[in-house]
C-alpha cells in the first residue's frame, strides 16, 4: 500500500509542488531504525538473570522488526547510569527494502490507531535533515506481541530517515504518504 501511493500519487504531486524533472531526484524513505534502551530494566535486575532477560527482549524485538536487532553496549563507564565500559544499554535495528516497507504499513496502519489517545504525530517530530522520529512508549501495542506473556515492557524509538534536501520537502512527502501528522500548532501570541 505505501510503495503503491507513493508510486501513485507521491511522485506526481512532488513533481508539481517541487518542479522535479526526473523521479529519481523526488526524495523517498531510505531506512528505518527502531532503537531501544534496555539500561534502566537491566539495572534492576540480578546480574545472573541479565542474559535471560536480554533473550527475551531480542526475541521480541525480532518479532516486531522482522529481523534481529544487534546489541548495543556502553562506549564508557558512567557511575551516575550504573554503567561499565561495555556492558549492554540498547538494542537497534535498521530496515531496508521490503522489510521496511512492511514494517512502515504495519506501524501506520495498525499500531499506531491502536495507541491511547493519540492525535497525530507532531510535525516538530520531524528534523531539519527531514528524519521523522517517533516514540513509542510501550511494546506491546505491536499485534506481534502477545501482552499476557510480555515479560518486560520497554519503549521503542523508530527513525524514519530520507534523502530530503530540505524540512519542507520532508513534510509533504510524510503529507502525501498519508502518515498521520498533528494539524500544526498556531502561536498564541499572534493573531
Amino acid at each position: 500500500m505505501l510503495k503503491e501511493n507513493y508510486k501513485k500519487k507521491v511522485i506526481p504531486e512532488m513533481k508539481k509542488d517541487f518542479g522535479y524533472k526526473n523521479d529519481l531526484s523526488i526524495p523517498r524513505i531510505e531506512k528505518v531504525i527502531i532503537n531501544t534502551g534496555i539500561g534502566k530494566i537491566l539495572s534492576n535486575i540480578d546480574p545472573s538473570n541479565r542474559n535471560k532477560v536480554i533473550e527475551n527482549i531480542v526475541s521480541e524485538m525480532s518479532l516486531i522488526a522482522g529481523q534481529k536487532p544487534i546489541l548495543t553496549e556502553s562506549k564508557k563507564a558512567v557511575a551516575g547510569f550504573k554503567t561499565r565500559e561495555g556492558s549492554p544499554v540498547g538494542l537497534k535495528v535498521t530496515l531496508r527494502g521490503e522489510r521496511m516497507i512492511d514494517f512502515l504499513d504495519r506501524l501506520f496502519n495498525i499500531v499506531i490507531p491502536r495507541m491511547r489517545d493519540f492525535r497525530g504525530i507532531k510535525e516538530k517530530s520531524i528534523d531539519e535533515g527531514g528524519n521523522l522520529t517517533i516514540g513509542i512508549k510501550e511494546h506491546i501495542i505491536f499485534p506481534e506481541i502477545a501482552p499476557e506473556k510480555a515479560k518486560n515492557i520497554f519503549g521503542l524509538e523508530v527513525t524514519i530517515v530520507i534523502n530530503a534536501k530540505k524540512r519542507k520537502e520532508a513534510v509533504n512527502l510524510f503529507k502525501l504518504l498519508e502518515i498521520p501528522l498533528a494539524p500544526g500548532e498556531k502561536n498564541k501570541f499572534i493573531d
